[in-house]
């Protein structure tokens, strides 16, 4: 008599195999200090419970790696999404709303100190008065205060 298999197992849709796979795939990217790290704390390719657990843990790896790739701005554009996920969309909209009136506030206050009396224009034209020397192919232009 042949014994029947249980019911085969998948995580995120993968079976064992292909999760084994992607760890080995996965862990090749990651720097070499984190590949370490795994080796040390016993993370093993092995055995459902500890590929589901390598493979969580490489996923982690990875996200951080794409948050020390961001620059300031795209890290301050992160924080405002994961801080907006726990706002009603009244808040999010009365948040804008004060926030814009403040900007508004502190342009016209700039305006007030620092008045802009000259206007300046910028001749693109091809023919200008004032010749330099200029390397083949660049193109020169002239400012012209009012």
């Amino acid at each position: 008599m042949t014994e029947q298999k249980g019911k085969k197992r998948n995580f995120r849709g993968m079976s064992y195999r292909v999760v084994q796979l992607a760890n080995s795939k996965n862990r090749s990217k990651l720097h070499k200090k984190d590949q370490i790290w795994l080796k040390e704390n016993f993370y093993k390719n092995v055995g459902w419970d500890n590929v589901i657990n390598i493979y969580q843990k490489i996923e982690e790896f990875i996200g951080n790696y794409y948050l020390e790739e961001l620059t300031l701005e795209e890290l301050f554009i992160e924080a405002d999404k994961i801080g907006n996920k726990y706002l009603t969309n009244q808040e999010i909209n009365d948040y804008n709303q004060s926030l814009s009136k403040e900007v508004n506030e502190v342009a016209e206050e700039i305006d007030k100190q620092f008045p802009e009396t000259e206007i300046e224009f910028i001749d693109f034209s091809q023919n200008t008065n004032i010749k330099y020397k200029s390397k083949p192919n660049q193109k020169t232009y002239r400012t012209v205060k009012i």
